[in-house]
């Protein structure tokens, strides 16, 4: 069984959703503000995902543009990133998708078509 972890009330997560759905799949949703992603959790999907880290953090979000961390992650270690991604799901990208070994984050129809067949 996938696991789509999303947030409501975004766009892309309701559009990825969608799309899912359209294609017939089964899966559990995971509301990432109601359940933030522990350290542990991300360092796996982090590893499995084979992105570099920076690309868990949402870029776009409120939260990240009120820390500076546009500013400030260069400067971080990848512990203090993990620790500060674990801290609130608001800074996790998102959607994600737990594809059994493979993980998702983001949403690129192209890409999700490939990797779920």
């Amino acid at each position: 069984m996938m696991t789509f972890i999303c947030y409501a009330k975004c766009n892309t997560c309701k559009k990825a959703q969608a799309w899912l759905t359209a294609q017939g799949k089964e899966f559990e949703v995971r509301d990432i503000k109601e359940q933030n992603p522990s350290e542990a959790e991300l360092r796996t999907w982090h590893d499995r995902s084979g992105l570099p880290l920076k690309k868990f953090f949402n870029t776009s979000g409120l939260q990240y543009k009120a820390l500076d961390l546009k500013t400030r992650l260069p400067g971080m270690t990848e512990d203090e990133q993990f620790a500060l991604l674990a801290s609130d799901g608001m800074l996790v990208k998102r959607p994600i998708l737990l594809a059994g070994d493979r993980v998702l984050v983001g949403f690129k129809e192209a890409e999700w078509a490939e990797v779920l067949g």
